[in-house]
């Protein structure tokens, strides 16, 4: 039945306008509410679970199919890793309880707690509202290091964007499966919590290895080592430059202030009798 194209006025002859897109006119009822709720809801969710399984399966080879064309039952490589950046951080805030763990670390570093507590809510408030935001930052200068260190094989900046997009859903998703749960065993002794994340910073490389062996699999091991070690440590030069640079802003907001967070606690002695 031809009917006119409510956005463009053209004549609409099946379900869409040939000109603009727009779908044929059709009153709204239960059905079409139905409908419309049912495909978005399996549109979305097959897409989601769809990159979240093949991620988890072999991300390196996932991000491969991607760049090279084989998109369309995957849900998008940048908004993967903001949707599970978002999930982890309410894991390590609502369930984990983050923003306690670092206030007893910094108890444990120095006796100006009622500062430190200040200084942590602060912090984490900041962090806990934007960490989907702070780690996508990181996603461009992640592209910007692995395109340096593996120039050799021609992929462009954008195209490492959604590489490192792709690394970053996988070591989110490793975490979330495989640490948290031993975070939340731990919760409550920060010595180990605090061990145990360190160690987790040790598996990272492994898990970049994996990922870049499937992405190029025709490349050698002491080829990856190398390109991989050789992100890592340009990646080690900015995270410690911006340190310094945050430590050296937060002394000079603080004035005579500042050495009062970085002083170390005090030991009392008592005397023998």
């Amino acid at each position: 039945m031809e009917s006119n194209c409510q956005n463009c006025n053209q004549i609409i002859v099946e379900n869409f306008c040939n000109n603009c897109g727009q779908k044929q006119y059709k009153r709204i009822d239960k059905k079409y509410v139905v409908d419309e709720l049912q495909y978005s809801l399996i549109h979305t969710n097959k897409g989601f679970l769809y990159s979240v399984k093949n991620v988890l399966k072999n991300p390196g080879k996932t991000a491969r199919e991607y760049i090279s064309g084989n998109r369309i039952n995957h849900y998008k490589p940048i908004a993967l890793a903001f949707v599970l950046s978002g999930i982890s951080a309410f894991i390590s805030f609502k369930i984990l309880d983050l923003a306690t763990i670092m206030k007893k670390q910094a108890a444990m570093q120095t006796e100006n707690v009622a500062m430190q507590t200040d200084f942590i809510n602060k912090f984490t408030d900041f962090y806990q509202s934007n960490n989907a935001i702070i780690m996508l930052m990181f996603v461009p200068l992640l592209a910007l290091f692995s395109m340096i260190a593996f120039s050799k094989y021609n992929e462009n900046y954008y195209e490492h964007t959604v590489m490192n997009a792709y690394g970053l859903s996988f070591y989110t998703l490793f975490t979330i499966i495989f640490f948290y749960p031993v975070y939340y065993i731990f919760r409550n002794n920060v010595e180990i919590f605090t061990t145990i994340s360190i160690a987790g910073l040790f598996v990272l490389p492994l898990m970049m290895f994996w990922f870049y062996k499937n992405f190029y699999p025709d490349a050698t091991i002491k080829s990856l080592i190398f390109r991989i070690l050789f992100k890592f440590s340009m990646l080690a030069v900015v995270y410690f430059g911006i340190i310094i640079v945050a430590v050296i802003l937060f002394v000079v907001s603080k004035g005579p202030d500042a050495k009062k967070y970085f002083e170390k606690p005090k030991v009392v002695q008592t005397e023998k009798k």
